[in-house]
C-alpha cells in the first residue's frame, strides 16, 4: 500500500466520530501511561517486600474483590446519577488511594488500602463504557471502542517499559506516578465532558416506559446476555494471569522487572501497531467466528507459556494471545452493546465489568496457588483447556444471534434527548460542548 492509501485508511478509521468521543479517549491514554498498580503489584510484593506468590496473589485477589464490589454499583451510579459524576467520584478516589498504597508498610494495612484501590479503579469502567455507547452511533461502535483499546495498549507499552525501570530504583514513585496522572484524567473528565446518559422521550410510549424500568433483576434474567458475561468471566481468568502468574514465574526463573517490562511491552506495542488495521477487517464479520478463534487463540497463547525459557520464547506467547485479544475485545464490546437496552447501559456495562473484576480476584488466587504447589506449566495448561471451554460456549450460545437494526438503535434517542444534559453542563464548566452523537467531523464512509 503507497503512503497515501495508508494516510487514506487512517482518515477513514478516525473520522466521522464524536468530539466527546476523543476527550473520553485522550482520558483514558493518559490514565493508562499511569497504569503502574496493576501491572507491577505482584513484583513489588515478591521482590521488593520479599512476600511469597500466595500472599501477592491474595492482595491482588482483594484488589480484584474491590472491583467486583464496585462492578454493579457503579453501573447503578452510571444510570441514576449519570456517567459524568460517576466518572469523576471513581477516578478522584482512585488517585489517592492508589497514592497512599505506596506508602503501607503492614501486610493488612498493604491488603486492606489495595481492596480500596481496587474498589475505585474499577467504578470507572461502567461509565466510560455506558458514555461511548452514548455518543458513538450503531455503525461506528466497533471502530470506537476498537480505537479506545488501541489507547489503552499505547499507555500500557509506555508505561510497561517506563514503570519497570522505575520499579529497578523506586516502587514508590510509580504510585505517586498514578496517583497524579489519574488526577489528570478527573480534571479533564470535568472541563470536557458533558453528560451523556439517554433521558425517556416525552410520549414515547409503553416500549420507553418499559425500557426506563430496568433493573438488576431485568440484566440477570437475560440468559444470553448472561452467557455471554460468564464466557467474558472465562477470558478474562486467562488474560489476567499476565498480571501476578506471568511475573512471578519469570522472576522465578531469573528474570528481572525490567526484563518482565520488556516482555509485557511486546503486548502493548503489537496492539498499537496493528489494532486499527485488523479492526477494519473485522468490523463487519461474524462475531461467532470471532470470538471462538479468540477465545482459542487466548488459551493456546498462554499454554505455549510452558515451553518459554528464554526472553524471545515468552515475547512470541505474548504475540499469540495478543492477536486474540486484538480481535476478541472490540468483538465483545460491540456484542455487549448490543444486547444492552439505552436506559439500563450503565448496569447491563456494570454486570460485563464484574465478569472481569471476578477475574482479577479469581485468576491471581488460582494462580498463585497452582504455581506454588504444582508448578507454572500445570497453571499454563489449565489456561489451555478453560480457552478451549470458551471457544465452544461461544459457538453455541450465538447460533441464533438477532441481527443489529442500527435504523432502530436506542442510541438515536439518546441523541435527540442529549442537547438539554449537554447545554447544562457545558454552562456549570464553562466550556462549549457538542451534542453527543453529533459527528464533529465530515461522516466515515460506509
Amino acid at each position: 500500500m503507497s503512503i497515501a492509501g495508508i494516510g487514506r485508511a487512517a482518515r477513514q478509521s478516525v473520522s466521522g466520530l464524536p468530539r466527546e468521543f476523543w476527550w473520553l479517549w485522550t482520558s483514558t491514554l493518559i490514565n493508562r501511561m499511569g497504569s503502574f498498580v496493576a501491572t507491577f503489584l505482584a513484583l513489588y510484593l515478591t521482590l521488593d517486600r520479599g512476600y511469597s506468590a500466595s500472599f501477592a496473589g491474595v492482595v491482588a485477589a482483594l484488589h480484584g474483590l474491590g472491583g467486583v464490589v464496585s462492578s454493579l454499583g457503579a453501573g447503578v451510579m452510571a444510570d441514576r446519577l449519570g456517567r459524568r459524576p460517576t466518572l469523576l467520584i471513581a477516578q478522584v478516589s482512585t488517585a489517592f488511594s492508589v497514592a497512599l498504597l505506596g506508602f503501607m508498610q503492614q501486610p493488612v494495612t498493604i491488603a486492606a488500602v489495595a481492596f480500596v484501590a481496587g474498589m475505585a479503579a474499577n467504578a470507572s469502567r461502567p461509565a466510560v463504557q455506558a458514555m461511548m455507547a452514548d455518543i458513538v452511533p450503531a455503525g461506528d461502535r466497533v471502530r470506537a471502542f476498537s480505537l479506545n483499546y488501541w489507547a489503552i495498549n499505547v499507555g500500557f507499552a509506555f508505561s510497561s517499559l517506563v514503570a519497570g525501570l522505575i520499579a529497578e530504583h523506586s516502587y514508590l514513585i510509580g504510585f505517586l506516578g498514578e496517583g497524579v496522572l489519574t488526577l489528570v484524567c478527573a480534571v479533564l473528565v470535568f472541563l470536557k465532558l458533558p453528560e451523556s446518559r439517554p433521558e425517556p422521550v416525552a410520549g414515547a410510549g409503553a416500549e420507553a416506559t418499559a425500557e426506563s424500568a430496568v433493573s438488576m433483576g431485568t440484566v440477570l434474567r437475560d440468559r444470553r446476555y448472561m452467557g455471554v458475561v460468564g464466557l467474558s468471566f472465562l477470558m478474562a481468568f486467562i488474560f489476567m494471569q499476565h498480571t501476578v502468574a506471568l511475573p512471578v514465574a519469570m522472576g522465578a526463573d531469573g528474570f528481572s522487572p525490567g526484563e518482565y517490562g520488556t516482555v509485557i511491552a511486546v503486548n502493548g506495542v503489537l496492539i498499537v501497531a496493528v489494532q486499527i488495521p485488523v479492526t477494519r477487517l473485522i468490523e463487519h464479520r461474524d462475531p461467532r467466528w470471532l470470538l471462538t478463534i479468540s477465545a482459542l487463540l487466548t488459551g493456546y497463547g498462554f499454554g505455549l507459556t510452558a515451553f518459554a525459557g528464554s526472553i524471545g520464547v515468552y515475547m512470541l506467547t505474548v504475540v499469540v494471545w495478543t492477536l486474540a485479544e486484538i480481535i476478541n475485545s472490540p468483538t465483545q464490546m460491540g456484542l455487549i452493546v448490543r444486547l444492552s437496552p439505552a436506559q439500563g447501559r450503565g448496569r447491563y456495562q456494570g454486570m460485563y465489568t464484574m465478569s472481569w473484576s471476578v477475574a482479577a480476584l479469581t485468576a491471581p488466587l488460582v494462580g498463585g496457588t497452582v504455581i506454588d504447589h504444582w508448578g507454572a506449566d500445570a497453571l499454563w495448561g489449565i489456561c489451555a483447556v478453560v480457552g478451549t471451554v470458551a471457544a465452544a460456549g461461544y459457538w453455541f450460545l450465538m447460533r441464533s444471534l438477532p441481527e443489529e437494526s442500527p435504523a432502530a438503535d436506542p442510541a438515536d434517542g439518546a441523541q435527540t434527548a442529549a442537547p438539554k444534559a449537554a447545554g447544562a453542563d457545558a454552562a456549570a464548566t464553562g466550556t462549549t460542548a457538542a451534542v453527543p452523537g453529533r459527528p464533529e467531523a465530515e461522516p466515515a464512509s460506509a
